[in-house]
């Protein structure tokens, strides 16, 4: 990881980078599979990773694979049952998936995206 830090325990990792971090930002949590054929969301996660150490906002990632009723969790509070990672929430509100990520760093509006602003 580019200049962070990880710490893992039962399917979740909080990373957080090497600058100023906010107490409001302690509730995002990132869904992952650290177990998965497909280079497309090996990318994805990774990048919406990149972008969040980047910007020294803390996370926790949540790793899917090692448990089926983290799947199911995230795709309950995504509201659907066919989601796939990465998929973003702040405490209990759902930011959106990979594509929503990309499109709020586009238009320079992560802050609101995640639910931080």
């Amino acid at each position: 990881m580019l200049g962070g830090e990880a710490a893992s325990s039962g399917g979740a990792e909080t990373r957080r980078g090497s600058g100023r971090e906010s107490s409001t930002m302690s509730g995002l949590r990132v869904y992952s599979t650290s177990v998965t054929g497909s280079r497309e969301i090996k990318s994805q996660q990774s990048e919406v990773t990149r972008v969040l150490d980047g910007k020294n906002i803390k996370y926790e990632l949540v790793d899917i694979s090692q448990d089926n009723a983290l799947r199911e969790e995230m795709r309950a509070r995504s509201g659907n049952p066919k989601a796939i990672p990465p998929q973003i929430f702040n405490g209990d509100h759902y930011c959106g998936d990979y594509e929503l990520f990309v499109e709020a760093v586009e238009q320079k509006a992560l802050q609101e995206f995640l639910k931080l602003a």
